[in-house]
């Protein structure tokens, strides 16, 4: 898969280092996979969420979520939002114009 942007994970690392390793994990595994549906999401990482257009994936035990879109026909997944579980549960995510519900 195409992952947009490796950016968003430097970032959130400089501020969360404790998550940088489980974050560059997601990556090497993430960037070698080709996913043609959710399902094929599950399989490899079984606490993945699909919220509306978001799949939503646990990162350092539940620390930290890291929101994308995946766009299974282009092989590309686009980062959104990597959030530390409070903020997340704030919702202010939801608001992101890549945001369905349907």
């Amino acid at each position: 898969m195409h992952i947009i942007s490796y950016k968003k994970i430097r970032q959130f690392s400089l501020i969360h280092p404790q998550s940088k390793n489980s974050l560059e994990n997601w990556y090497r595994i993430v960037k070698h996979e080709e996913f043609r549906t959710f399902a094929d999401v599950r399989r490899l990482f079984p606490s993945a969420d699909q919220v509306g257009s978001f799949t939503i994936f646990n990162i350092s035990g539940n620390h930290f979520r890291l929101i994308c879109v995946i766009k299974y026909f282009e092989k590309t997944i686009y980062l959104r939002h990597i959030l530390t579980h409070s903020e997340y549960d704030t919702g202010k995510w939801r608001s992101d114009k890549w945001f369905r519900t349907t």
